[in-house]
């Protein structure tokens, strides 16, 4: 009889094999690379929704401090008789024409209201500076309107003059009080100056209908609107990189 012959080594199972990888193995190779990938990505969500939660509060800060500077500034006005309106968003401080106002066609600030001018940019300046409430901030606009009726004397009529009326009442005050020159250099956290000064004429009417003297009167003003610093586009892209 003829032994039985040894099947040779290379026909032996392949489980001798280190180099072949079993279903089993792979399955559980490609489980724990699943996990850190899980792993990888809810770090990445939690420091996404961290930032988000960051910038909604520095929003929610702001818009609390802005709303205390104008609540500082009309208690210290109403203190000195001095009447001012806080619209109902908390944005603007409204000086109505019965508190301050210019002759008809003219932008110089009269004689008898400079102390009243006066009065209003030291209430808005003490605000501002309390507790470096600036840095809240992003720009202050000193704006000047009118009513609608022409400005015959300037080239370019009401938004010549609405202009100029804000620009008036911005030099007074930087450039003939005790607290102008640090008003002036008031900067926001990007280190831009903080106030600017414009004129709208009568394209912001607190009257739509301007049918009496009553509608135009609220109508001519100057307006001093805070706008609170926002994220920036950087700031909003930090936020969806970890999505990326």
């Amino acid at each position: 009889m003829f032994p039985f012959a040894k099947r040779p080594a290379s026909q032996m199972p392949q489980a001798d094999n280190p180099y072949w990888m079993s279903f089993s193995d792979m399955m559980s190779g490609m489980l724990i690379i699943f996990i850190l990938v899980c792993i990888t990505l809810l770090f990445k969500l939690s420091q996404m929704v961290e930032q988000v939660t960051a910038n909604v509060e520095e929003l929610r800060t702001s818009s609390r401090v802005r709303s205390a500077i104008l609540e500082d500034i009309y208690n210290l006005l109403a203190e000195q008789g001095i009447e001012v309106i806080i619209n109902e968003d908390q944005t603007i401080l409204r000086i109505p024409e019965e508190s301050f106002h210019f002759k008809t066609g003219e932008f110089a600030i009269q004689e008898e209201l400079r102390s009243t001018a006066e009065k209003i940019g030291r209430a808005i300046h003490t605000a501002i500076t309390r507790d470096k409430r600036w840095q809240y901030l992003d720009t202050v606009f000193v704006e000047g309107h009118s009513d609608s009726r022409k400005a015959p004397n300037y080239r370019m009529g009401n938004w010549e003059l609405s202009a100029l009326r804000a620009i008036s009442l911005w030099q007074f005050w930087t450039e003939e009080t005790d607290y102008g020159a640090s008003m002036k250099e008031l900067r926001n956290r990007e280190g831009k100056l903080l106030f600017s000064v414009s004129g709208y004429a009568a394209t912001r009417r607190v009257a739509e209908v301007e049918d009496s003297e009553d509608a135009m009167r609220k109508n001519r003003r100057i307006d001093i609107r805070f706008t609170t610093r926002q994220p920036s586009i950087m700031e909003m892209q930090d936020v969806i990189k970890p999505l990326q």
